[in-house]
């Protein structure tokens, strides 16, 4: 098992190379843990956040060894980019892989656990959520300065931000899921309008990130934003029905 630990955490390697040992049978399973597995361990006095990565097929186990970087070291890496950025993340503390001749098989992402209030999925199904359009503006404000600096976050996605209160009516948002994201000198319009597409099909919702990025965007007006805005909004929400459709068809047919 390679082991690379955040310096924060070089005295505690032992201790995390066990958790990871006893993951299969011990800690707290952390979500559903459907696809990659998250379970949550105490290290010291510190909750930490384990993640298992499904092992990929056959042709990724090879990439991931020769070729590509494995997402626990891409989720890793990012991590202390954002933090180094400015950009919330949860703390990162190792990141894990085991290889074999043939390529990767398992590997971990760890860091510390976050305790959120809620997540950008909150706002979409919650109309009325507390302070509901004041939340939104502020992540529209989050949002606006990872484009500033670069940073395309490929699962800006309803689950990826955490968010957390810290005063009666101002918010930190974090990001989570780390393992697709791209880091460019500058962000054209479309490429920052495109990033907003998975986050929700209310078109309300739409109009208010559009308004509070128009006061931060100045060489485009709120018009064109929403515009851009809910049309890569649209293109994705009909990608995603189009591809459910399919997945029932495949069902029925079984």
């Amino acid at each position: 098992m390679l082991i690379t630990v955040n310096s924060n955490f070089k005295e505690k390697k032992d201790a995390i190379l066990k958790i990871i040992a006893n993951f299969s049978t011990s800690g707290f399973l952390f979500g559903d843990g459907q696809r990659n597995k998250i379970k949550l361990f105490e290290l010291d006095e510190k909750t930490i956040n384990v993640k298992s990565f499904k092992i990929p097929n056959v042709i990724n186990q090879v990439a991931y060894k020769y070729f590509r970087k494995s997402k626990a070291r891409r989720s890793f890496e990012y991590a202390n980019n954002l933090l180094n950025k400015g950009i919330g993340t949860p703390q990162p503390v190792a990141h894990a892989e085991d290889f074999t001749v043939f390529g990767i098989k398992e590997s971990y992402y760890i860091s510390e656990h976050l305790e959120s209030d809620l997540t950008f999925r909150e706002l979409v199904q919650i109309p009325d959520f507390p302070d509901h359009e004041n939340i939104l503006r502020q992540f529209a404000q989050f949002t606006f300065d990872l484009h500033q600096k670069g940073i395309e976050f490929l699962d800006h996605s309803p689950g990826n931000t955490l968010i957390k209160k810290v005063f009666d009516n101002q918010y930190d948002f974090f990001l989570v899921d780390l393992n697709r994201m791209n880091f460019h000198d500058s962000m054209d319009f479309n490429r920052r309008m495109k990033n907003f597409s998975r986050l929700t099909p209310k078109k309300e919702m739409i109009s208010i990130m559009s308004n509070e990025y128009s006061k931060l965007f100045g060489s485009k007006s709120e018009d064109e934003i929403f515009e851009k805005m809910w049309f890569f909004t649209n293109d994705f929400q009909e990608k995603f029905q189009r591809k459910i459709a399919r997945k029932k068809k495949l069902l029925f047919w079984k």
